[in-house]
């Protein structure tokens, strides 16, 4: 059978189209707090990710953006996403996704969490606090910061805030375990830490990961301790030392399954330089675009072993996200709910 040229071109382009679709696996985005996916550096991060892996990308809002982000608990901003995700037609044979900050837990809540969601292939997070973290978004400086940072600190395991305020759903005083275990509504549900209540199908669904990439920043301010970004955290009652993921109990009891993964070859531990979320472009082709492309486990291999000493990433600081969408400063709202449960008036 012999076809003309014009046929020839029609029937390479349909196979050509036809391996794209196949092989091809959306992903979603999901952004920190205090940001929204109309901002221009959600936007652009999406869209380059989109560009560079070819895959169609997604950035997923959880209601109000920017507002819900610092006020709606985790749980229901968890399950905002699982609902979106389970009626996204594109998403139903498989997805990634890529996790930006306080959106890395979410992205972990939808993973462990929803039931009856479509499959998540591979989990890219850049700067979580999949451990916790000691200290709460920055405000700035003054005396208005000051009283509220103690006051999130003094009341942060309150049921007030913990049904007000998303951060205080995974800030994790080490010399407040007992109140974290008992009070904290979210943090300890994900990581499986309640002792008499281990859920196995967390663990089933979390090592169902192909690939888990788990990027800390080198000279992160934000979340304390940066380790946090790789699970690794202070030990109970205590702010020293750190302990790096392979030494603490959710990691040797392996509560959620990071241990089979990483042992698996499946958890790629990753240092590249920059303060939070501050990653070059060069670092995103490197370590982001290759697990939003097809057969990423065959194009990549383990960037650290898990008993090795970390590397860091030689590349200059490229930062994506602007001013306005970042997690560096508290938005006028945020001010106002503290100066409200302060009593304080706007003028002073």
């Amino acid at each position: 059978m012999r076809f003309c040229g014009g046929a020839k071109s029609i029937l390479l382009s349909l196979i050509i189209s036809f391996i794209h679709v196949s092989v091809s696996i959306p992903f979603i985005v999901l952004h920190g707090i205090g940001d929204q996916c109309s901002n221009k550096g959600m936007k652009q991060f999406t869209q380059e990710l989109n560009d560079w892996s070819n895959s169609k990308g997604y950035c997923l809002e959880v209601g109000d953006g920017s507002w819900d982000s610092w006020f709606k608990p985790l749980q229901e901003q968890t399950e905002i996403v699982c609902n979106k995700v389970k009626q996204m037609k594109e998403l139903q044979e498989g997805y990634n996704i890529v996790g930006l900050s306080q959106g890395n837990l979410i992205g972990r809540g939808v993973i462990e969490l929803c039931e009856g969601g479509p499959p998540v292939r591979n989990f890219v997070s850049l700067g979580g606090p999949h451990a916790g973290t000691a200290s709460v978004p920055l405000c700035g400086t003054g005396i208005f910061c000051i009283i509220a940072d103690n006051l999130i600190k003094s009341e942060i395991y309150s049921d007030y805030i913990q049904a007000h305020l998303a951060p205080s759903g995974y800030l994790k005083m080490p010399n407040d375990i007992e109140g974290y275990l008992s009070k904290c509504r979210f943090l300890p549900k994900l990581n499986n830490e309640h002792a008499d209540e281990k859920n196995a199908t967390y663990k089933e669904r979390f090592t169902s990961l192909q690939n888990l990439v788990l990027i800390m920043f080198e000279h992160d301010t934000v979340l304390i301790p940066k380790e946090t970004s790789w699970f690794g955290y202070y030990p109970d009652g205590a702010f020293n030392p750190i302990l790096p993921p392979q030494q603490t109990k959710l990691y040797k009891e392996d509560w959620i399954g990071l241990k089979e993964l990483t042992e698996a070859g499946r958890v790629k531990y990753i240092k590249v330089a920059g303060n939070h979320l501050g990653i070059s472009k060069e670092d995103m082709k490197k370590y982001v675009v290759p697990y939003l492309e097809d057969e990423t486990s065959k194009k990549q291999t383990n960037f650290l072993d898990h008993d090795d000493e970390p590397q860091a990433v030689g590349s200059s600081v490229e930062v994506i996200f602007d001013e306005s969408s970042s997690s560096y400063k508290w938005p006028s709202p945020v001010k106002s709910f503290f100066a409200e449960l302060l009593g304080l008036k706007k003028d002073h």
